[in-house]
């Protein structure tokens, strides 16, 4: 079965900082999923790799709004608000070592409203029951 196009896709050019403050250019793609609304797919395209990374979409949002000493999140994920309030911080911690992204916080912005264009938060779970019915009968019927 193959995976159902997103229904907001947002690509947002942002930048690796490295350790010894080395920039590298960085290609994301923010993917969301109405059937699937509490999460964010992105996928980060450097020169020689990619990660995918499944992030929350309320942490996403909370992080426009948090600052570097009150973060969102506080595990793998932590997004907050530049000293530039034009960028918005990503921080990834995972099996192979750290990344921090800077990104301009226009694009993420515009994003997230789309997102709750589409569902709004707080209405998640009535979007979820049809998906869960679904996944039920599949493995009743398998």
């Amino acid at each position: 079965m193959a995976p159902r196009p997103f229904d907001v896709l947002e690509v947002v050019t942002m930048q690796l900082v490295l350790s010894d403050a080395t920039v590298l250019g960085v290609t994301a793609e923010l993917g969301f999923r109405a059937a699937d609304p509490y999460t964010v797919r992105a996928v980060f395209t450097g020169p020689h790799s990619m990660s995918t990374w499944l992030i929350g979409r309320e942490l996403l949002a909370q992080g426009l709004l948090a600052t570097q000493e009150h973060p969102a999140g506080t595990g793998d994920v932590r997004v907050w608000r530049d000293d530039d309030p034009t960028y918005v911080l990503i921080s990834l911690s995972g099996v192979e070592g750290d990344a921090l992204l800077a990104a301009p916080a226009e694009p993420v912005e515009r994003f997230v409203a789309t997102t709750q264009q589409l569902v709004p938060f707080g209405t998640e779970s009535t979007r979820m029951d049809p998906e869960i019915s679904r996944l039920i009968a599949a493995l009743l019927t398998a």
